[in-house]
């Protein structure tokens, strides 16, 4: 029997209107524009104001995606979310986005942690959903408001001036014609998780996930072993962008656009350069609205359409890089 294709019927992101300029983080975390935009290329970001969940952050991008896929919320047949900023420590967030979608108690939603890489490893459990015809219509979310974990200090400089939030969502269906999710690649390497991660509160702090003495010692907090991230991205984006090109029986030059996670504009000068990818095909955002995480692919999916850097017909590759180490590509026919 033949498997159907899943495609990307609807699409659409959402970010908090509160912009944060460099110029903003200057006193509060004793940097300057400079320093910033040198050594990641970010401008400014988005964070939420005091109150705003992730859910609530989520949920325009959500209705949006839907609206765009031209179906009902009541057309929703499993809902997946990726993000390491959830609402509560528990239970996930995708239970929350059902309540607020109105959405059947007859639908499984549950939760993934990939970081930055979720948003293909989402596509990646969709698209084995959709293939196998268990589900119809599977909303995907990539969503982080990484502002509410950040120290906002000078101590906190190094990590805290690269993130913003931002949510993303779409629509998977089964394709009737050639366009669709023609492969996903999904890698991980638990070696990298002393470099790049935030241990607090977890069980590894057993019997108390949290307390003084935690806060102290600033586990709670993201940290980044920014050297080792680097060298780690600049590899392996490129390894897994090759995996799907050969998957496919593809070469560079028939890919109309590269969208890698937007974590460091450096890395992704460094990724094309390695690939021997001109630069205009390279999708860059990152100026506008820092590294939001599980956000930033759906994000540079929608800006990329809206700018017409790709069209129906065109092939497109994602790629992504986070903690654990993870990583993934995908090759898309649009």
């Amino acid at each position: 029997m033949k498997m159907n294709k899943s495609k990307i019927a609807g699409i659409a992101f959402n970010v908090p209107d509160n912009v944060v300029t460099n110029h903003d983080l200057e006193e509060m975390m004793d940097t300057t524009d400079e320093w910033i935009q040198t050594r990641s290329g970010i401008k400014e970001r988005r964070w939420v104001k005091p109150g705003i969940a992730n859910s609530d952050l989520a949920l325009p991008a959500c209705q949006e995606a839907i609206h765009n896929a031209g179906i009902n919320v009541d057309d929703i047949d499993a809902i997946i979310v990726g993000t390491v900023t959830s609402d509560f420590n528990f239970p996930g967030m995708a239970p929350i986005i059902q309540q607020k979608l109105g959405i059947s108690a007859h639908v499984p939603a549950y939760d993934i942690s990939a970081a930055c890489s979720a948003f293909i490893y989402l596509l990646e459990i969709g698209d084995q959903y959709i293939k196998s015809g268990k589900y119809k219509n599977i909303l995907l979310i990539g969503s982080d408001i990484m502002s509410t974990i950040i120290e906002r200090t000078p101590e906190g400089r190094a990590t805290g001036v690269l993130f913003g939030d931002g949510s993303g969502a779409v629509v998977l269906q089964a394709s009737n014609d050639d366009s669709g999710i023609l492969s996903t690649h999904l890698f991980a390497d638990g070696k990298g998780v002393e470099h790049l991660g935030a241990k607090a509160p977890g069980s590894f702090f057993n019997p108390l996930r949290i307390d003084e003495q935690i806060v102290a010692d600033r586990h709670h907090l993201p940290v980044q072993n920014g050297r080792e991230v680097f060298k780690n991205a600049v590899k392996r984006m490129p390894e897994s962008i090759e995996v799907a090109l050969k998957e496919n029986n593809l070469n560079i030059d028939d890919v109309k656009l590269v969208i890698a996670h937007q974590a460091n504009r450096r890395i992704l000068e460094a990724c094309a350069k390695r690939m021997n990818l001109p630069i205009e095909k390279m999708f860059i955002n990152i100026h506008k609205y820092g590294n939001t995480t599980a956000a930033t692919i759906p994000i540079a999916i929608c800006e990329a359409l809206e700018q017409n850097k790709f069209a129906k017909g065109d092939t497109i590759i994602l790629t992504a890089f986070g903690a654990g180490y993870t990583w993934a590509s995908a090759a898309i026919r649009w």
